[in-house]
């Protein structure tokens, strides 16, 4: 269940809970620099650096959930307070605990850039 800390506007998630999310139609924002999400990343990740997300924020998903990752999940929990001082409400943001790192650990697939 996901858990969600008073002074925090996102919400902690699991990758058991990201993967029943994106089954659900959440979205993925990957706050890595290029380099790193060219290593690998969760499927239909879209890139928006954590330094650009504020500036960025009309490209954020407007409806359903987002789930923010990096590589081990403090810069995609900057990228969530960002969206949030966007005007992005809490029940929307999420973040994916032990990021990238913890998804891989847990076996699931990576995308490469082509």
């Amino acid at each position: 269940m996901p858990t969600k800390n008073p002074q925090e506007p996102f919400h902690r998630i699991t990758v058991e809970e990201a993967k029943q999310m994106l089954s659900n139609g959440a979205r993925v924002i990957d706050v890595r620099e290029p380099h790193e999400y060219a290593t690998g990343h969760v499927p239909g990740a879209a890139i928006i650096p954590v330094g650009n997300v504020f500036d960025r924020r009309e490209e954020l998903p407007k409806d359903g959930k987002i789930i923010f990752v990096c590589a081990f999940g403090q810069r995609s929990a900057l990228g969530c307070e960002m969206a949030a001082a966007a005007g992005l409400q809490p029940d929307v943001l999420y973040n994916l605990e032990g990021g990238t790192e913890a998804w891989i650990k847990a076996g699931e697939p990576v995308d490469t850039p082509q």
